[in-house]
């Protein structure tokens, strides 16, 4: 009994000293620097101070005004993150990078002594950095969420050689380049649950860069699920883009009148062309002028092809009379690990990197791949696609 006593104590104390440790600051942009933090009624006034001071655990309440952004050099610890929390949800808005800024983006998480860790950016509107609007470099376990970012120079959310980065529930719009950017040999980033629409290149973008050490030049154990991606790719780019992505799953996404093409699984600076993928349960449905639905071209010499990625259960849907919904490399699709089944098609496919077009039955016979997938469009499958109505019938 007794000692069933000491471990209830124990407990009591953990709880207690660890609420200690997690305490909520506030931000205001009519505060004080010189304040406490701890009441809106004395509230710290910038970004910068309130990341600079913050502890494991603690959270930077930002009220509702006008700031300007800011750089994380520290770190939380596992379990505690470090959190800069916009109070409402969009009511904090960022309009420029802050005077400790290094790449021209809005909010940078990056220090050059380490590896930043553990921290939540979350819930701001952020508008128009020269160059990102959120900056996420050499990092472990940072997640940026419910974030409204727009009119980037370049690209809305963008990180570099970061690993466990989750990028979820954010809005990235009329971007200068992408909506998303997973770049430089980061390992398990989640991408889930974002509206991603008119930016110039791709709504996601990931890319290895073997060209740019350290890391392996892949991108690797990525998840992209349940996004939203729409009118992309003027600039070219596919509304998700994968140059060297591997061991990756991309699934229960919806794209369409994307302007270029849909799904690209290739390499052209990724040390392997994108390979061992898992493409599930995707609603692809181009615009007039796009390229193919999913493309899977060759890689250039010296950069192996991609292998072994699995397309199933998936509407791949274009309305372009020469184009079609798969594309892929001489040998790719007659490879035994690679499989493609279950979809929705047109009656138009490419097994020579898009010299000709052949129809499904020519595609089965040639290549054995999509017995199972049949044809129709859109109309047939949707409620009410004037409307932007997605459920089926």
């Amino acid at each position: 009994m007794n000692g069933a006593l000491s471990l209830l104590a124990f407990i009591a104390v953990a709880l207690i000293h660890g609420s200690a440790l997690a305490t909520t600051f506030y931000v205001d942009d009519t505060g004080d620097d010189g304040n406490d933090g701890l009441t809106q009624e004395t509230a710290w006034a910038t970004l910068q101070h309130a990341v600079d001071t913050i502890g494991p655990g603690d959270t930077a309440l930002v009220l509702e005004g006008l700031y300007v952004g800011c750089r994380i050099e520290s770190s939380g610890e596992a379990g505690r993150p470090k959190t800069l929390r916009a109070a409402p949800p969009g009511g904090a808005v960022v309009l420029e990078p802050g005077p400790n800024n290094q790449h021209d983006s809005t909010i940078e998480v990056e220090t050059f002594d380490g590896v930043v860790e553990h921290w939540v950016i979350d819930g701001f509107e952020i508008v128009g950095g020269d160059r990102s609007g959120v900056d996420v470099r050499v990092t472990r376990d940072i997640t940026v969420q419910r974030c409204h970012v727009h009119s980037s120079g370049r690209t809305g959310i963008f990180t570099a050689f970061s690993d466990d980065v989750v990028v979820q529930y954010n809005e990235s719009e009329l971007n200068g380049e992408h909506g998303v950017y997973i770049s430089n040999s980061g390992d398990f980033p989640v991408v889930r649950g974002n509206l991603l629409h008119d930016n110039f290149a791709a709504g996601v973008h990931m890319n290895g860069d073997r060209t740019i050490t350290p890391g392996d030049g892949l991108i690797s154990f990525a998840t992209v699920e349940a996004n939203v991606i729409w009118e992309n790719g003027v600039g070219g780019a596919s509304a998700i883009n994968c140059d060297g992505v591997s061991d990756s799953v991309i699934r229960n996404n919806l794209l369409y009148n994307n302007h270029a093409s849909g799904l690209s699984l290739y390499a052209i600076d990724g040390s392997e062309g994108s390979s061992r993928n898992e493409v599930y349960n995707n609603i692809i449905v181009m615009a007039e002028d796009s390229r193919w639905v999913v493309n899977i071209p060759q890689s250039p010499d010296g950069i192996s092809n991609p292998r072994c990625n699995k397309i199933v259960g998936n509407v791949l849907y274009t309305p372009r009379l020469n184009r079609g919904s798969i594309l892929i490399y001489p040998g790719g699709a007659e490879d035994p690990c690679f499989k493609s089944d279950y979809n929705v098609v047109v009656d138009r496919f490419s097994r020579d990197n898009g010299d000709t077009i052949i129809s499904l039955a020519s595609w089965r016979r040639a290549t054995g791949q999509d017995r199972h997938s049949f044809l129709a469009t859109p109309g047939m499958l949707f409620v009410d696609l004037a409307s932007d109505d997605w459920q089926m019938h």
